[in-house]
């Protein structure tokens, strides 16, 4: 069984195979994967982001890259929150 890749929180399924009997192998695969990804979020890995959310909620949180997703114009890596009753991203760190 393949170690599922603790470095990312996105999951994009696969499509399933045609051949019934890939299906075993195909579902660990698919689980693996679901479940580093839930890993990585309980341990509090954030991805970096290169785009801003586009329907942000109040408490929202991103690790903005500063070079494509410039948060509040700042131009600043880190990680921000969503701030609702001002419409902004306020920077953490």
């Amino acid at each position: 069984m393949k170690t599922p890749n603790l470095g990312t929180v996105f999951y994009a399924p696969s499509d399933p195979p045609t051949d019934t009997a890939e299906i075993a192998r195909f579902l660990r695969q698919e689980l693996d994967k679901i479940a580093g990804a839930i890993t990585a979020l309980a341990a509090g890995h954030l991805d970096q982001t290169t785009v801003a959310p586009t329907k942000p909620r109040d408490g929202d949180i991103r690790y903005a890259d500063g070079t494509l997703w410039k948060p509040n114009g700042t131009g600043a890596v880190g990680v921000y929150y969503y701030k609702s009753s001002t419409s902004t991203w306020v920077l953490l760190g």
